[in-house]
């Protein structure tokens, strides 16, 4: 059966030089990088080299790069210590942002009354940015702006320069879910002024478990895992050296790469919305995933145009197929309530039909792209799987 991977938001394939360290490093570097001897020195060595290396990538000091084990530590050591330990009394954020996000914000909501403001969104699910500085205007509390730069479900992109220009003229800080976009987009933080980010190695082809957040200097956050020093006292616990190594090289080949590879993943792109609006009459795209220019090029959020009775089984039987997409995020897998972002930003009427979200690396080829668009041309023709 043909193997068609087409959910890379959801997570990505390591890189054979990736792989290749990660085992290097596992061989022989196996010392703790607390420890003064030799062999802790060794790793200690390799972790530091690691964050040096990342913060270069991101034009940052390695200070201010604090490893963590994925995007969602990240975002909850950037949002609640920021509530703890920064006086923030007021979170601005918006209903369509990852649940590492809009759990965390819902946690400080209940448990110690922070204020929660929601931006409006537009009919396309992108920040209304008039109703972010009116938000901005309203109150003299602490606040906190948490926006994720790219949308994991349907690939809107936020202004993030002009957001943290917002920002910093009305003194509220700013924290930016970027896992969807660093090693996929140049991110100058000497230029954009944002407060704090989270990213994730394995949405950039590197290792899952490991991922990284930036904290700007001078933002005295504390510690919210307790024990041991490491992380420069942000984050207690053994690093996690042979992954935190797998992800430098995985962002080191992302961005050697990312010309060449972006293009060809747009062109995909294209030629997929293209191949689908050819063969499929009355699809629709979801977000401002078919706008090249409003949204990341690495994917499609789209709805097939089927009988109600068949949109249980699409994706099911797209799985029967070799074909591996989503209804939405990894994190909502086994929910019968549907996108919830989805569900934020469109009518019933809208959200009659079955939601797919394909993405793109590139290792995705155009025979995969036309066996995936002829597989939903004749499930929407007949609710039936392709024959051979």
């Amino acid at each position: 059966m043909k193997q068609v991977y087409l959910d890379n938001a959801a997570t990505t394939c390591l890189r054979p030089e990736v792989i290749h360290v990660i085992t290097e490093t596992l061989q022989n570097c196996y010392g703790n990088p607390s420890s003064s001897h030799a062999f802790g020195r060794s790793a200690k060595t390799k972790v530091e080299q690691a964050r040096k290396l990342i913060a270069k990538h991101l034009n940052v000091s390695p200070g201010e790069i604090i490893f963590t084990s994925g995007g969602t530590e990240a975002d909850n050591l950037i949002i609640h210590n920021a509530v703890r330990d920064l006086g923030v009394q007021r979170i601005i954020t918006s209903k369509i942002e990852h649940h590492a996000v809009l759990n965390a914000v819902e946690f400080l909501e209940s448990t110690l009354k922070v204020k929660v403001d929601f931006v409006q969104l537009d009919e396309n699910g992108s920040v209304d940015l008039a109703h972010l500085e009116q938000l901005l205007n309203q109150s003299g509390l602490k606040t906190l702006v948490s926006l994720m730069h790219i949308n994991n479900e349907i690939g809107n992109i936020l202004p993030l320069q002009q957001v943290a220009e917002l920002c910093k003229i009305h003194n509220a800080l700013l924290h930016s879910d970027t896992v969807q976009s660093v090693g996929h987009y140049p991110l100058n933080l000497q230029e954009i002024p944002v407060d704090f980010i989270a990213a994730s190695a394995h949405k950039f082809h590197g290792p899952k478990g490991v991922g990284f957040a930036f904290i700007r200097k001078g933002l005295p956050l504390k510690a919210m895992i307790h024990g041991g020093a490491q992380e420069r006292g942000f984050r207690a616990g053994t690093e996690n050296v042979q992954n935190i190594v797998g992800m430098e090289k995985a962002l080191e080949l992302a961005y050697a790469n990312l010309e060449a590879e972006s293009t060809k993943i747009l062109n995909l792109k294209k030629y997929f919305i293209e191949a689908l609006q050819h063969k499929i009459p009355g699809i629709q795209f979801n977000g401002n995933s078919a706008k090249l220019d409003a949204s990341t090029y690495t994917l499609v959020n789209l709805s097939v145009p089927v009988k109600p009775e068949q949109a249980n089984l699409m994706l099911f039987q797209l799985d029967l197929k070799g074909i591996a997409c989503s209804k939405g995020s990894a994190c909502q897998s086994g929910s019968d309530q549907g996108s919830f972002v989805l569900n934020e930003i469109y009518d019933a009427e809208r959200l009659k039909n079955p939601n797919l979200r394909f993405s793109f690396s590139h290792h995705t080829t155009i025979e995969e792209l036309d066996y995936v668009v002829d597989t939903l041309a004749e499930f929407a023709k007949t609710g039936k799987l392709l024959t051979h």
